[in-house]
C-alpha cells in the first residue's frame, strides 16, 4: 500500500490538470483490475461556471472510475473516493518527504491517495475470503470531488441505488476520529447588472454594481446564525475611478446544516436580492446552487457507525466520531437515503496544505478495519441489527 501510495503521489492530479488526472485515471483502472467486474471509466457530465464578465462558460473535468461487482448479488454497498488534489500543476507543493519514520509528507498522501490504497487492499481482501459471493459492490473514484463534484454528482447518485451502505475513504484524523454529521454546502455567483455613467459628470445617472454586490454581501453574511454560516468570498467587477460600474459578481458560499436551513438559506437568498434589485435599481441574476446537501446523523448511519465501532473494538481500536462542517461526497451519498461513513481512510493531517500527511501505520490498521466491516455485512449482521432494532421497536 506503501509503495502504491507513493507512485500515485508522484502524480499531479490537481482538479484541473486534465492531463495528469488522465495519467492518475490509468493507473488506478490497472490498479483496480485485479477485483472481478466490469471497470469503465465515464466522461464526466458538463459542468458551466460563472466567468469574471459574466459569461457562462462549460468546465472540463477529467474522467470516473466506475467499477460494479456482483451487481445482482443479495447485499450491495457502495465505496468511493476520489483521485484529485487541491494542488494544481503549478504548486511548489509537489515533492514527497519523511518528516520522521512513519510520517510521510506529500501531495495527496492522506486526501486520499492513502484512502483509494486502503480501499483496494479490503476490496481485494474481502474477494479471498468465502463472504465474496454473498457481497456487491461499485466503486466511484471521481476527478472533481474537491471542487464540488458537480461532473460526478449525477454518476455518485445512480451508483447509490439500491446500496445498503456506503464507504468513502476520506482521512481520518490523526487520532482516527470519524466525521459524523456534516453541513451542507451551496455556492452561489450572483451577476449584478447595473448602469454606467461618468464619475464626476453624472454620477447619479449611474447604477453601481459594484455597491449592489457589497450591499448583498453584508446582507447576506449579517443573516448568518446558528443554523448556517455565509462566506462571501469574493467580487468581481468595477473597473477606472472615473467610471460607475454596471458590473459585478458575488461569489458566496453557504453552509446549512440541516434540510430545514437549507430551505431558510434559498429563502433569504430570495428576499435579499429581491430587496437588493430594488434599492439599487439594478437586476441581479442567480447562478449555482447546494452540490452538497447536509449529512445528519439519522438512525441509520448512527447504526452503521455502530458497527465500524463494535469493529475497531474488536481490532483493538477505539472509533469515535464528531461533526463537521466540511463536506465531501459522503453529503452526496446519504442524500440519497443511504448511510454512509465517509472517513474510512488513513489517518492523518493538515490536508489542503504543503504540510498535509500520513501516518503510515494506519494503512494496514484501517485496511483491517474496513475489511472486518465489510465481512460482518457480508455475514448479515448489519442488515440482521436492523431487524433487531424494528422488532424491539414493534414490541
Amino acid at each position: 500500500m506503501l509503495r502504491q501510495v507513493q507512485t500515485w503521489a508522484t502524480i499531479n492530479s490537481g482538479s484541473r490538470n486534465l492531463d495528469g488526472l488522465a495519467r492518475m485515471a490509468g493507473q488506478l483502472a490497472d490498479a483496480f483490475s485485479i477485483l472481478p467486474g466490469a471497470l469503465r471509466l465515464i466522461d464526466p457530465a458538463p459542468v458551466d461556471t460563472v466567468l469574471p464578465d459574466g459569461r457562462i462558460q462549460t468546465i472540463t473535468h477529467g474522467q470516473h472510475l466506475h467499477l460494479s461487482v456482483r451487481p445482482d448479488a443479495p447485499v450491495r454497498l457502495l465505496m468511493t473516493g476520489h483521485m484529485d488534489t487541491v494542488f494544481a500543476a503549478d504548486h511548489p507543493f509537489q515533492q514527497q518527504q519523511w518528516l520522521e519514520p512513519g510520517v510521510l509528507n506529500g501531495p495527496g498522501v492522506a486526501d486520499m491517495k492513502g484512502g483509494i490504497a486502503v480501499m483496494l487492499a479490503a476490496l481485494t481482501a474481502i474477494e479471498a475470503s468465502e463472504a465474496a459471493s454473498r457481497i456487491g459492490y461499485d466503486v466511484i473514484i471521481n476527478s472533481d470531488e474537491e471542487v464540488g463534484s458537480a461532473s460526478s454528482a449525477a454518476l455518485l447518485k445512480e451508483a447509490a441505488a439500491g446500496k445498503i451502505a456506503a464507504f468513502t475513504y476520506e482521512p481520518a484524523l490523526p487520532d482516527g476520529t470519524l466525521a459524523g454529521a456534516r453541513a451542507g454546502s451551496g455556492n452561489f455567483s450572483i451577476i449584478v447588472t447595473g448602469r454606467s455613467a461618468h464619475a464626476g459628470r453624472n454620477p447619479d445617472e449611474g447604477r453601481n454594481a459594484l455597491l449592489a454586490a457589497a450591499d448583498l454581501a453584508l446582507r447576506l453574511k449579517a443573516a448568518s446564525g446558528a443554523g448556517f454560516s455565509c462566506n462571501p468570498a469574493k467580487i468581481d467587477g468595477g473597473g477606472p475611478n472615473n467610471v460607475v460600474p454596471d458590473h459585478a459578481i458575488l461569489r458566496v458560499n453557504f453552509r446549512p446544516r440541516t434540510p430545514e436551513d437549507e430551505l431558510a438559506v434559498r429563502a433569504l437568498i430570495d428576499r435579499e436580492v429581491a430587496e437588493v434589485a430594488r434599492s439599487h435599481d439594478v437586476s441581479l441574476h442567480l447562478h449555482g446552487g447546494f452540490g452538497r446537501p447536509p449529512k445528519p446523523m439519522d438512525e441509520k448511519a448512527e447504526r452503521l457507525f455502530g458497527l465500524v465501532r463494535q469493529c475497531g473494538a474488536d481490532l483493538g481500536l477505539a472509533i469515535g466520531w464528531r461533526d463537521t462542517g466540511g463536506v465531501c461526497d459522503g453529503n452526496n451519498i446519504a442524500a440519497c437515503g443511504v448511510p454512509v461513513v465517509d472517513t474510512m481512510g488513513v489517518r492523518g493531517g493538515s490536508i489542503h496544505s504543503d504540510a498535509e500527511f500520513l501516518l503510515t501505520d494506519s494503512l494496514p490498521e484501517r485496511a483491517q478495519l474496513s475489511v472486518l466491516t465489510l465481512w460482518r455485512i457480508a455475514q448479515g449482521q448489519y442488515l440482521q441489527s436492523a431487524q433487531d432494532k424494528t422488532e424491539g421497536m414493534t414490541a
